[in-house]
């Protein structure tokens, strides 16, 4: 842990909720006012896929707190648990309860994508790895969440290790892409020997 970085726990510099509390299968809506987020549109690599998030109407008299730019969402059920920062957030948004739902606390020093960053790496995953509970399905509880041990360096180097992580990040997707242009390369020239094989 750098020196100069302060020890905490989740709770201390984070806001936390769990998801929207669905009663029944959501039911889409396609003029609806409400955007719902689901597992299916989250990754911890690319965030929020807005394109594919389903629009609906809710039911119950509660005022749901919104999900807006800079607010985190946790997955905290199934075989992994990430952390992933939203951006450019529709309005009237709001989660599955599958998510915690976390908003960095207006007077603690973080940077929420640093905060995503962090949930996301070895050390964390271990803490959450270990308190994880479920035998079908592992999950983690509110209270254990709350108590994730975290490093907070100074802004200025949490805003240098996204950076950095956002390189790594893109790095990462145009090995892939190349990866995957050459797959689709030896797989025309082999149909193309197969074509030519079978022609004889």
């Amino acid at each position: 842990m750098p020196l100069d970085a302060l020890r905490t726990v989740l709770a201390e510099v984070a806001q936390l909720q769990a998801g929207y509390p669905f009663r029944t299968t959501i039911e889409e809506v396609p003029g609806g006012d409400v955007h719902v987020i689901q597992m299916k549109d989250v990754s911890p690599e690319l965030g929020v896929d807005w394109s594919a998030v389903m629009r609906t109407r809710l039911a119950g008299r509660k005022q749901p707190d919104w999900i807006v730019d800079g607010d985190i969402l946790f997955a905290a059920k199934g075989a992994r648990f990430y952390a992933a920062c939203v951006g450019a957030a529709f309005p009237n948004a709001v989660c599955v309860p599958a998510f915690f739902h976390l908003r960095v606390r207006p007077e603690a020093a973080l940077d929420p994508e640093f905060l995503a960053w962090q949930i996301n790496q070895p050390p964390c995953q271990r803490q959450l790895l270990q308190a994880a509970e479920g035998s079908s399905q592992l999950s983690i509880r509110r209270a254990v969440l709350e108590q994730l041990v975290l490093a907070v360096p100074p802004i200025a180097e949490q805003r240098r290790i996204v950076a950095l992580a956002g390189l790594a990040s893109q790095e990462r997707q145009a090995l892939q892409r190349l990866i995957h242009n050459r797959e689709q390369q030896l797989q025309a020239i082999a149909e193309g020997l197969g074509a030519e094989a079978g022609s004889h």
